[in-house]
């Protein structure tokens, strides 16, 4: 027998649920690609509430008319439309930042407003043995050196040959126009872009901010663009002082490391060096946006250039992160190995750990012409058991008129073939965005992991077998986590077992002394957790393919359970909690009642999510 939602909370004496509202909507990237009509957006964002769909993310994309240009009164004009037809209807918006990708450059219009900000990069040059060595004009020397070998270099910096996306076709197309890249590491250059375009967006629609507009999105800003020039390293004017510092040390005598593997511990030194960088580009762009944003009451959205790039992610009011170019996909080894593999944790974990209420993830980008709904479902469901509760498909065009149906395909809205049955995805979605939401998580296992990178073998073993996790940045060590010999604790979470998945630094070590037994140093070939932590379900056989959440929210004990591979599951589970255990359908949105003594079906790539309103059974 079915039981409607507010049926079932009645039964169970508990404070009726709100509806999971229209916030938790599904956000897809809009693209904006072809000549604009007013008509036509009123009609196209109609059909997408219509759908289910009830917010948008305006992405400017290649296509649009040159009398269109970025940040242009005639283009703002067409976001007044949208921005003003979304308030109508009670549905919201986010602006993306850039035109096109990566965000940092407005387009080009931050190195047009100053030559001086084009990204810039870092060369050597061997120095002969009688010293003779000039540079050319623009170029600045960073540091004279000499290779294990005995020879002499020169380190200088100048401009990079760099790029970004463009939204304007060259000709009729599919070629595109090509802005220089801003220098991000130069603050001057990121107040520049934060002029042009956050106080641009501000001057024009800061009426909507916080109520029809809900964010800003920073894409994949990248520290050399889309870069040509061979033999460079990343780097700018200036940056040999900024990397000692965040170093400790001076990094002079290991440049030749960034060029030369046959240096000593060159690729020791060469993380360093990057992973110092990516540390001052928080101080020169992220923390910028951040700022602007807190001061503007407007949250900062949107993701690193990398997957597993959670210390960026401290700047971000909803971190995110980014599935695309089908580096994930269902019945492969992507799904749990790999660097990739590790993004959708990131950004939930990031949003636990940092207090953040939402996190994000964009997905189906670029996937191709191949695509299919039950790879898009699955996708999502990926995101979902990791904690994700903002979905942004990639992406509804507004066109898919001439090349611009091939540009980082596929459609997977309007001009999809699944669009006719999407109410129901959607509205699914967006119940399983507000389970993830206002939540707390039964988690008791954190894997630590760098600023910049997370390892993935330790969590493909909890995944499999139903250990629920996060990982935990190794910067929480020394700046807010308490440690003593009971565990970790980190705002509402305790975590009991703690797994070092590869070399800690001298550092982390030290601060992870008081755990004693609790900190395990995972090793592929024989690796269990003690038996006092147990996993976040119990199956009655080995199920390595069974992913699960558990969440308490509103008094009840929630479980999100996703078979991830195509065999079908047969299994009987343990759930731990007590009371009548009801099965929820999110498509749907009603409750069944269901015989926990029983086994239950797992089709292929199913999720499923089970809700006990008794006290745990920990």
């Amino acid at each position: 027998m079915m039981i409607k939602y507010r049926m079932f909370k009645r039964k169970m004496n508990k404070t009726i649920l709100p509806e999971a509202g229209r916030e938790f909507s599904i956000m897809p990237f809009w693209f904006w690609n072809d000549e604009l009509d007013e008509r036509e957006i009123v009609r196209q964002i109609e059909d997408f509430e219509q759908h289910g769909v009830y917010g948008f993310v305006i992405h400017p994309r290649m296509g649009l008319p040159r009398q269109l240009g970025w940040m242009s009164p005639a283009l703002l004009d067409f976001y007044q439309i949208a921005i003003a037809e979304a308030a109508r209807r009670d549905m919201k918006v986010i602006l993306y930042d850039e035109g096109m990708y990566p965000s940092g450059s407005s387009c080009g219009q931050v190195v047009a407003a100053n030559p001086e900000f084009q990204c810039r990069c870092l060369a050597m040059a061997e120095v002969p043995e009688d010293g003779g060595f000039t540079l050319n004009p623009g170029e600045n020397l960073v540091a004279m050196t000499v290779r294990s070998n005995g020879s002499r270099m020169a380190v200088f910096d100048r401009k990079l040959d760099s790029v970004i996306r463009g939204i304007h076709f060259i000709g009729d197309g599919p070629d595109e126009d090509t802005p220089p890249a801003g220098d991000i590491l130069n603050p001057a250059a990121a107040d520049k872009f934060v002029e042009l375009v956050y106080d641009g967006f501000a001057a024009r629609f800061k009426k909507y901010f916080g109520n029809t507009i809900i964010g800003i999105f920073t894409d994949e800003p990248s520290i050399t663009g889309r870069a040509f020039s061979p033999g460079v390293v990343p780097g700018t004017t200036g940056i040999l002082p900024e990397i000692n510092r965040i170093l400790g040390y001076d990094f002079t005598p290991h440049l030749p490391a960034l060029w030369f593997d046959t240096e000593p511990d060159a690729e020791m030194h060469r993380a360093a060096y990057h992973r110092a960088l990516l540390i001052r580009l928080e101080e020169t762009y992220y923390s910028k946006l951040h700022q602007w944003c807190e001061k503007h009451h407007l949250p900062l959205m949107g993701h690193p250039e990398g997957p597993d790039h959670i210390g960026a992610l401290r700047y971000f009011d909803t971190p995110g992160q980014d599935l695309v170019w089908r580096w994930v996909l269902p019945d492969t080894p992507s799904a749990l190995e790999g660097q990739q593999s590790t993004q959708a944790k990131c950004s939930s974990s990031a949003m636990v750990h940092l207090g953040r209420r939402r996190n994000l993830n964009e997905y189906c980008g670029a996937y191709g012409h191949e695509f299919t709904w039950e790879e898009m479902n699955w996708l999502s469901s990926w995101c979902l058991v990791r904690g994700v509760n903002q979905l942004v498909p990639h992406a509804f065009y507004y066109s898919v008129r001439g090349p611009r149906k091939d540009e980082r395909p596929p459609d997977v809205g309007p001009n999809s073939p699944w669009w006719n049955r999407y109410r129901n995805y959607a509205d699914s979605c967006r119940r399983l965005c507000w389970l993830n939401t206002d939540c707390c998580q039964i988690c008791r296992v954190a894997i630590i992991g760098g600023s910049y990178e997370l390892p993935w073998h330790a969590a493909e073993w909890c995944f499999q077998h139903q250990y629920d996790f996060n990982y935990l940045e190794e910067r929480h060590l020394y700046d807010d986590a308490e440690i003593t010999a009971a565990g970790i604790r980190l705002r509402e979470m305790h975590y009991q077992i703690i797994i070092a998945d590869g070399k800690l630094s001298a550092q982390a070590e030290a601060a992870l002394s008081p755990l004693g037994g609790r900190l395990l140093h995972f090793n592929k070939e024989k690796f269990t957790i003690p038996e006092h932590c147990p996993p976040t379900v119990r199956p009655d056989r080995p199920a390595a393919a069974l992913r699960a959440r558990h969440l308490v929210k509103s008094g009840c004990h929630w479980f999100m359970l996703f078979n991830e591979e195509a065999p079908e599951l047969e299994v009987k589970i343990t759930l731990p909690a007590a009371g009548d255990i009801q099965e929820f359908d999110p498509e749907k949105d009603v409750f069944t009642p269901v015989n926990p003594a029983l086994p239950l079906h797992f089709a292929a790539h199913q999720l499923r999510v089970f809700v006990a309103a008794g006290a745990d059974n920990f």
